[in-house]
């Protein structure tokens, strides 16, 4: 996995590009922003958001050729801290306009949802569309669960793609809960991947 490697702050413009590049067609950012063309836009606001406070709060990985992505909240860091919502919470209104009362419901979700708990969480991977189905979003999910087994902990995700469920089972993941969105909103998998025993 040596092409693999953490993102520095040099190679934020990338991730959030990757990253706006394949959440481009999630069914929960879809439901939340519907039009396409707006959704391309928001995701890039969204991101240039997400990358640095993920960064600080865990890790952010890459490929070499940035085709993948991911966002890794170390444990303890899942639930964002005041100090977070308040760096953050001016440029999401932004980004989100009147689909803001979507992301909460989406948000409310998740955080119902998620465990308590120490473990490595998985916030956001993604593989640029003309890479996808090549083995990148594995490896690079792998590179940070190596890491989690070699310290005795779990990983956890979210996904409101039903395609990726049996991907994240393949790389070790199980669903423990299974929810819909208030208010007509997508579906979702709430997974662990256990530590090793």
């Amino acid at each position: 996995m040596s092409d693999i490697t953490r993102a520095e702050v040099a190679h934020q413009p990338a991730l959030i590009e990757t990253l706006a590049q394949a959440f481009q067609t999630d069914p929960a950012l879809s439901w939340i922003l519907p039009d396409p063309d707006h959704r391309a836009r928001a995701l890039r606001s969204l991101f240039r958001v997400l990358v640095p406070g993920d960064r600080r709060a865990g890790v952010a990985l890459r490929s070499q050729g940035d085709e993948a992505a991911s966002l890794w909240r170390a444990p303890g860091q899942a639930h964002s801290g005041m100090l977070e919502f308040l760096r953050t919470v001016v440029p999401l209104v932004a980004t989100f306009g009147a689909a803001l009362p979507r992301g909460l419901k989406v948000q409310g979700g998740i955080d119902a949802h998620r465990p308590k708990g120490r473990f490595w969480y998985l916030h956001y991977v993604g593989v640029r569309p003309d890479h996808q189905g090549k083995g990148h979003g594995g490896r690079i999910i792998r590179a940070q669960t190596a890491v989690a087994d070699s310290e005795g902990l779990p990983c956890w995700l979210e996904t409101a793609t039903p395609a990726n469920v049996p991907l994240y089972e393949r790389l070790g993941f199980k669903t423990q809960v299974e929810w819909d969105v208030l208010g007509g909103g997508p579906h979702f998998w709430g997974m662990m991947r256990p530590a090793p025993s």
